[in-house]
């Protein structure tokens, strides 16, 4: 059995052929204990009963789709886990998608139709290279910021900033 054989794994899609190709992918990668579920709401229902280590959910999926599904789990007062790692897989790649299932939490992104690699590159960056979490007035979910700057020395981000105003004085 493979490391990854002890994780488990819920997969949310409406479409039952794409469920059985990622289940697919998922196996042949040595994973194990994977749960199918419909869409969103069937996904927040079996996690009450059955702790998942990553879920991988549709964009689009009827009565509860995955950015919905994200929102519950991150923001909810009685989600079972607000920092379940959420890969979102959807055919619509336009950027307002990708915007929308960033700012609702999602911790990766792939677009459809999916290959194993895309797959697995998304799960061992949540597995291996955990983003931290970050909490603010209207957003809880990982950092959404991809690049680091190396040269940043403070806290103070941007030009408008109060500091940065009175430095620049």
């Amino acid at each position: 059995m493979s490391a990854f054989g002890a994780l488990q794994i819920l997969l949310a899609d409406d479409n039952q052929h794409m469920r059985a190709i990622t289940a697919t992918i998922l196996n042949s990668a040595g994973f194990r204990r994977i749960r199918e579920v419909r869409d969103g709401a069937e996904a927040m229902d079996a996690l009450r009963d059955w702790p998942a280590d990553l879920a991988i959910v549709d964009f689009n999926m009827a009565p509860l789709d995955g950015v919905e599904f994200t929102r519950m789990i991150r923001n909810s007062a009685d989600s079972p886990n607000p920092y379940l790692p959420v890969i979102m897989m959807t055919g619509h790649s336009e950027k307002s998608r990708v915007v929308e299932a960033r700012d609702a939490g999602v911790t990766e992104f792939i677009v459809k139709p999916v290959t194993a690699k895309a797959v697995l590159d998304r799960i061992h960056a949540v597995i291996y290279k955990p983003r931290p979490f970050v909490k603010s007035e209207d957003y809880f979910g990982p950092c959404r910021r991809r690049l680091l700057n190396r040269s940043y020395a403070g806290p103070w981000r941007r030009a408008t900033d109060e500091k940065a105003s009175e430095s620049a004085a």
